[in-house]
C-alpha cells in the first residue's frame, strides 16, 4: 500500500475521537455525519489547536449543518447542465468532469455536500460516457477533472483518464482540482508528479483557506508539482470565522506565492444546504480586495467571484474603481482613494490627445 493510502486509512471518522481529544460532543458530531460524512486526515487533524479554530471549523461537523434546510442542494444547477451523468457543460468551450465522489477530507462548506462521500454513482460507465461526450464535441478545448477529488484515484486509474483526454485532438488543456496538497500532502509523490508531467499542458488548482494550512509538508508538495512543470493555482472560499479578514487573506496570499502557488479565485460561499453558517455579506469580500489592491503584489490579489445561483456561472466582483465613465474622460479612484482622470480617445478617430489630470480632494 502506498504511504498516502495508509495515511488516508488512518483518518478520523468518528465523533468519539474528537470527544477524547477535545471534549467535543460526539453525539452531535455523529448526528451530523450521518447526513454529511466526516473524514479528517490525521495530518490535517493535527493542525487543530482548539475547538472552533479555523482548522476545526473547516473539518469538524457542526450541528448548524442540520439546521440549514431551506437552501438548495444543487444551487449552481450543475445537474441541469449535465448532458451525460457527472459531466457539466455550462461554458461553451469547457466542461467539468466528475471522476470520483470521494475526498481525502469532507469540507464542511462543500458545494457538493449532496453527493460526496455517499453511495457512489461515479463509475467506469459514467467516465466512459463523459469521454465519449468530449470526443463528440470539438468545441471543448478545456477539461476540468473534479469530483470529489481526482487524486483519490490511483496513479494508474487517473492516468488512464488523462491519457484518454490527451488523445482527443481538440482538448488543449487539462485541469485537476484537488485538496490533497492542503489536507494530505503525502499524496503528492514523485511518481504522481512524473506521471502528470507527461501530459502537459496540465494545470492544478488546489485549495488553501487559511495561513495555518501552509506547512513545510504542504509547501514541499506544491513545490514538487511546480518542479514537474505543473502550474499550481489556489481557489479559496470566503468563510465566516475562518478567513473573513483582510490580514488573514493577505498572509495566506504571501505564503502561497512563497511556495509557487498562484492565487486565483476567492469565492463567495455558495448557497448550498448545510453551509449557510459560513456565509458572509458580499461587502466583506469587496473590503478584502480593496485592502489588498495596491498594498501587495498585483498577482497576489485573487479575483473575487460569485458562482451565480441558478447556473449563471462565475461573476467577478470588484470594488468601485471607476467613478465615472464619460464620452471624453474616465474618472478613476486608486487604492489610496485619490481620483484621477484618463482622457478618452475621440469617437470620430481624432488623434488629438487630451491631457490626463489628478483630482485633488
Amino acid at each position: 500500500m502506498d504511504q498516502w493510502a495508509a495515511d488516508l486509512r488512518d483518518s478520523v471518522t468518528q465523533g468519539a475521537v474528537l470527544r477524547e481529544d477535545f471534549g467535543a460532543d460526539a453525539g452531535e458530531i455523529d448526528a451530523v455525519r450521518a447526513e454529511y460524512p466526516m473524514r479528517i486526515p490525521r495530518y490535517y487533524y493535527n493542525l487543530i489547536e482548539e475547538p472552533g479554530d479555523p482548522i476545526w471549523k473547516q473539518a469538524v461537523p457542526s450541528i448548524q449543518e442540520l439546521q440549514d434546510v431551506e437552501a438548495d442542494e444543487d444551487p449552481l444547477r450543475e445537474e441541469e447542465d449535465s448532458p451525460v451523468p457527472r459531466l457539466t457543460h455550462r461554458y461553451p468551450d469547457r466542461v467539468l468532469f466528475l471522476v470520483t465522489d470521494r475526498c481525502p477530507m469532507y469540507c464542511r462548506f462543500c458545494t457538493r455536500k449532496r453527493m460526496v462521500g455517499r453511495t457512489s454513482d461515479v463509475n467506469q460507465k459514467t467516465i466512459a460516457l463523459g469521454l465519449d461526450y468530449i470526443r463528440s464535441h470539438p468545441e471543448i478545448r478545456d477539461v476540468l477533472l473534479s469530483g470529489g477529488d481526482p487524486l483519490m484515484l490511483s496513479d494508474q486509474k487517473l492516468e488512464r483518464i488523462i491519457s484518454s483526454l490527451r488523445s482527443i485532438p481538440h482538448v488543449e488543456i487539462i485541469r485537476i482540482g484537488t485538496k490533497f496538497p492542503c489536507v494530505l500532502p503525502s499524496r503528492i509523490t514523485g511518481g504522481l508528479c512524473a506521471m502528470l508531467s507527461r501530459y502537459h499542458p496540465l494545470y492544478i488548482n488546489t485549495h488553501f483557506n487559511h495561513p495555518r494550512e501552509v506547512t513545510p509538508e504542504s509547501r514541499a508538495a506544491c513545490e514538487r508539482l511546480a518542479n514537474a512543470g505543473i502550474p499550481v493555482g489556489c481557489q479559496k472560499v470566503l468563510l465566516r470565522g475562518v478567513n473573513d479578514d483582510p490580514q488573514i487573506i493577505k498572509e495566506l496570499m504571501h505564503k502561497l506565492l512563497l511556495m509557487r502557488v498562484r492565487p486565483y479565485y476567492l469565492y463567495q460561499t455558495d448557497l448550498t444546504r448545510g453551509t449557510n453558517h459560513f456565509r458572509t455579506r458580499v461587502e466583506v469580500g469587496l473590503d478584502i480586495i480593496r485592502a489588498l489592491r495596491g498594498h501587495t503584489t498585483g498577482f497576489a490579489v485573487p479575483q473575487f467571484v460569485i458562482d451565480a445561483p441558478g447556473g449563471g456561472g462565475k461573476i467577478p466582483l470588484m470594488p468601485e474603481y471607476v467613478v465615472e465613465l464619460g464620452g471624453n474622460e474616465v474618472v478613476m479612484r486608486n487604492f489610496e482613494g485619490r481620483q484621477y482622470v484618463y482622457p478618452q480617445v475621440a469617437e470620430d478617430d481624432d488623434v488629438g490627445v487630451r491631457q490626463g489630470r489628478v483630482i485633488n480632494f
